[in-house]
């Protein structure tokens, strides 16, 4: 008989927390240095774009993930939990490489906005396991990710001479691919005949709902927040071609949603998940659009996969791959990022006018995606394996998707 309670977390998850603090704390006392770079303007202009990246990763993933009847408090609460820690660790591991000839950790509104993208891609990692780790889990997923993420950003700067923005916004495909790994490994038995827990109702898909509007939002600043402004119109062109992209896969979401309904109606997590599959697509290679019909045509493509894979594809991963995706990331975040990936590589070989040229680029574009898909397998496997270990006292099947197992109802306590 499973047992009445989840196990206690007290001597796991606060001796883990204190000492991560504790030990960011010190590095922050050595080397953090607050140091805005250029004039007073720049500092204007740039908050509103870290703010809209904030409410992105707080609000937009916090309220996402609230669509499980009973996992509301654990979904918003571990969401901010795992981005405050991310964040943190992903300004030190981006700060190396100012401390290797400065001896300090720059901290700026860009070195912090930066390390909310990592925490973005930890995010969509956990989706994938949504309601069946606990918060020990999740925190050793979030640095171990950001860990990945950083490398391969690295890797490809340094062998490929990728550019910034074109290699941190493969997060999309990189947390897809280490969620998908995470997955597979901790799958629980029984998982095909789904569980009795994860479902969701009126009030939670609301909710859940508010949170895909502020990510549809503010996703535009997501996509050209690293855009170089020293030409105005790339950014002005990204920001554009974003919303563009998102208008028209959400407007595409809509009528193949009812398509693909027996009974021709809405299906909305369905739509919460492909509504914003033109913004990663676009995302992913905005670099290489330059033309509104371009932007269009990826949020169109995007939303007809994302919405198609989100209907089948779910299914048979978990029957043909025993893997059991919570929040559909691979429709959302995984689908879409590689197309993306491969518009980009399609509209620079259509730009390039010496055929050697367009080889040569191709030939590096597809490296850019293998180093990205053999790290964040690599980092997902590992990961897995050692979230697999009894040590962090995984929840029972039975206490999958509840919030009991990890808070506090006062009002439940003579009822437990």
């Amino acid at each position: 008989m499973a047992p009445k309670y989840a196990p206690s977390l007290r001597s796991r998850l606060a001796p883990l927390l204190l000492c991560l603090q504790t030990g960011f704390i010190i590095l922050s006392a050595f080397y953090f240095e607050i140091k805005e770079t250029g004039d007073r303007h720049a500092f204007i202009n740039f908050y509103p774009e870290y703010q809209d990246v904030n409410v992105m990763v707080i609000l937009g993933f916090g309220f996402l993930c609230t669509f499980l009847v009973r996992y509301g408090f654990s979904g918003s609460g571990f969401n901010l939990l795992v981005a405050a820690i991310a964040t943190q660790w992903g300004i030190i591991l981006n700060g190396i490489k100012f401390w290797y000839y400065t001896g300090k950790i720059r901290v700026d509104l860009k070195s912090i906005a930066v390390a909310e993208l990592y925490a973005a891609s930890a995010l969509i990692s956990i989706g994938a396991v949504l309601g069946k780790t606990n918060p020990v889990h999740l925190t050793l997923i979030a640095l171990l990710e950001v860990s990945g993420l950083v490398l391969n950003e690295w890797l490809l700067q340094t062998l490929l001479k990728v550019r910034p923005l074109n290699g941190i916004m493969l997060l999309h495909v990189f947390g897809a691919l280490f969620g998908l790994m995470l997955m597979w490994i901790l799958n629980r038995k029984g998982s095909e005949q789904g569980f009795e827990k994860e479902k969701f109702d009126r009030k939670s898909g609301l909710f859940s709902m508010l949170g895909t509007l502020f990510l549809w939002m503010f996703w535009p600043t997501f996509n050209s927040m690293l855009v170089d402004d020293r030409t105005p119109w790339r950014k002005l062109g990204a920001v554009s071609s974003t919303y563009l992209a998102l208008a028209v896969s959400a407007v595409t979401a809509a009528a193949v949603s009812v398509l693909c309904n027996p009974k021709g109606k809405l299906n909305l997590i369905q739509l919460q998940s492909s509504i914003l599959a033109g913004g990663v697509a676009v995302g992913v290679s905005i670099s290489a659009i330059h033309q509104p019909w371009e932007a269009m045509t990826i949020g169109f493509a995007a939303a007809i996969i994302s919405t198609i894979g989100f209907k089948y594809l779910k299914t048979h991963m978990l029957i043909a791959f025993e893997c059991h995706d919570t929040c559909a990331i691979m429709s959302t975040h995984g689908l879409p990022g590689l197309l993306g990936w491969l518009a980009q590589l399609v509209l620079q070989i259509k730009a390039f006018d010496d055929h050697t040229l367009a080889i040569r680029f191709a030939v590096f574009h597809i490296c850019t995606l293998f180093i990205t898909v053999t790290i964040s397998l690599i980092m997902g496997i590992l990961t897995g394996f050692l979230l697999k270990l009894n040590l962090w006292r995984p929840a029972q099947d039975n206490k999958c998707f509840d919030d009991q197992a990890f808070w506090e109802f006062p009002h439940l306590a003579e009822r437990k």
